[in-house]
């Protein structure tokens, strides 16, 4: 637990793609689910704030 704080401190790619996987997994389960509208209106800017931030980790160090 503390190599994935001390690797988000550090910015490393390996716990930020994980981040940024979660936050797309979590758009996209927004989208999906027909109960709350507040969730499905901000499924598409949820998914895409998680796509653009693994496109700019993946450029982290390793």
């Amino acid at each position: 637990m503390m190599a994935f704080f001390s690797g988000l401190f550090g910015l490393r790619r390996g716990p930020w793609e994980m981040v940024a996987t979660i936050i797309i997994s979590l758009g996209v389960v927004m989208l999906m689910q027909p109960f709350v509208m507040w969730a499905f209106t901000y499924s598409f800017i949820t998914t895409l704030v998680g796509t653009v931030m693994f496109i700019v980790v993946s450029h982290f160090r390793e």
